[in-house]
């Protein structure tokens, strides 16, 4: 049976082609052409302590080799674009712990790369074959962890910080479009958090803690083959919901109204993250109701619009319009018009992240071109400031929170949103405290005629509902 690699070369290649483009002048010879070393991490132990911490392969590493092996180097020609492995040679000890490691051959056989060597080859390899060329790298090379592999090569090296920023950015473009072996394994990610979300949804007549909730996604991603998460679930309840990265996971749910869970299970190194919110006793308040249907209309709006050649900040600009007209429908915002309203960036307190990001091998990928020191507090957050293309695959997670971290302080007229509390009925806003917080997130591709949305988990609020209730009539 044939089994489909990777594709490294692929992608070695379309780096290379992107790096041409950014830096002709590394290209103009051949013979001079530039050689790219990557290094996947070193096995690191606890300090004070026999046990290692956990590996998580580098996702340049990976997306140039397919190689999820720590303690192992890859070097890239450019001018004969090939792709050369180095393993950590076989240690007698540890076979004796651990087991044999994978082989030179076999790892020729599983891996798309033209060589694998073993790596106390690899300093001979570039003082040899690469002496007369620039080695350019994206790791920090200069710590002793190297230094057995590399002796003294890490000086005639040249780190990115130090040469050139183009191979960084070439490697970080390139990964921004997904080919369609990526895409396949994002699909899977996203089919196995599916499935564990549904499950979280469908036992929620067992848990009475947060943690609970943590527990049976990671376990039913576990059992799909998941091993990793693409990031610390988020599983909050009541006031929680609030805190856009709440990682304690550990409150009960007793007199609390809703659930924010966001989780997504990882497959092969690609991420998935999705978010659902739903009520703990499957009765929907009228309050949250009122505000997760704001937050439903927000969400579809603008992946409707998800296309090639969207702009994503005026997507954004769209959910938070679509938040400010819902605010005044329901009496938490007052005495202005809609465009008033908008340009005090009020709706900030309540939306205060961006409408989503790029996703990939990172949860939030490369590429995006975010801007943090925008004065603009709506865009400030915005982890996309590009318009999309084809193969980009994004989330859309609008939210809305209930935060006096957020709101208190343009109640009181501090900071970017100075005038806008102006806007704020203080008393419809009371009544929506206990909310907390509402975020719905779904994966979604950019095609070339629209997008595809890889998250199926049920968002509608009386199915969400109908699910709950099935399970708590269980107890």
């Amino acid at each position: 049976m044939t089994i489909e690699k990777y594709p490294a070369k692929r992608h070695a290649l379309r780096v290379n082609q992107r790096w041409c483009e950014l830096a002709p002048e590394h290209f103009s010879s051949m013979a001079e052409a530039p050689v790219l070393l990557l290094a996947s991490p070193r096995t690191v132990k606890w300090p004070f302590c026999d046990q290692t911490q956990p590996f998580r392969q580098n996702r340049n590493f990976y997306y140039l080799s397919g190689c999820d092996l720590p303690d192992s180097y890859l070097t890239y020609d450019t001018s004969c674009q090939t792709l050369v492995l180095y393993l950590p040679p076989v240690d007698a000890d540890e076979v004796m712990w651990s087991g044999l490691p994978i082989s030179v051959d076999e790892a020729k056989t599983r891996f798309d790369v033209d060589d694998v060597r073993y790596s106390n080859r690899l300093a001979s390899d570039l003082a040899l074959l690469y002496g007369k060329r620039t080695v350019f790298t994206v790791e920090q090379l200069t710590c002793s962890d190297h230094a057995q592999v590399l002796g003294e090569l890490p000086n005639i090296v040249k780190a990115v910080a130090e040469a050139d920023s183009h191979v960084l950015e070439a490697l970080e473009e390139s990964r921004v479009i997904k080919d369609e072996y990526e895409l396949g394994l994002m699909r899977q990610a996203a089919a196995i958090s599916d499935k564990a979300h549904l499950k979280v949804m469908s036992t929620m007549n067992i848990h009475t803690n947060e943690t609970h909730i943590h527990a049976e996604f990671v376990y039913h991603s576990l059992r799909a083959g998941s091993k990793n998460q693409s990031y610390d679930p988020i599983c909050c309840s009541g006031h929680s919901c609030s805190t856009l990265h709440y990682v304690k996971n550990d409150e009960d749910l007793a007199g609390r109204q809703l659930i924010l869970i966001d989780a997504g299970a990882e497959w092969k190194n690609y991420a998935s993250d999705v978010t659902r919110t739903y009520p703990i006793n499957g009765e929907w308040t009228m309050e949250a109701r009122e505000i997760y249907d704001l937050v439903l209309h927000m969400q579809t709006s603008c992946e409707k619009l998800v296309a090639p050649g969207a702009s994503w900040e005026e997507l954004h600009l769209l959910a938070h319009k679509i938040l400010v007209k819902g605010f005044l429908e329901l009496g938490i915002f007052k005495g202005g018009s809609e465009e008033e309203i908008l340009e005090s960036r009020v709706s900030s307190a309540f939306f205060p992240h961006g409408l989503g990001h790029m996703l990939g091998m990172d949860t939030h990928d490369s590429g995006g071109r975010a801007n943090y020191s925008d004065p603009d507090p709506m865009f400030r957050y915005l982890r996309i400031r590009r318009k999309l293309e084809p193969g980009m695959v994004v989330t859309v997670e609008p939210g809305i929170y209930f935060s006096p971290f957020l709101i208190n302080p343009c109640l009181r007229g501090d900071e970017d949103l100075g005038n806008g509390g102006k806007f704020i009925d203080t008393d419809v806003l009371d009544k929506y405290w206990d909310v907390g917080g509402i975020r719905i997130e779904d994966d979604v591709l950019v095609t070339e005629t629209g997008h595809e949305n890889f998250t199926k988990v049920p968002k509608e609020p009386d199915v969400l509902s109908a699910i709950i209730k099935k399970a708590l009539a269980t107890s």
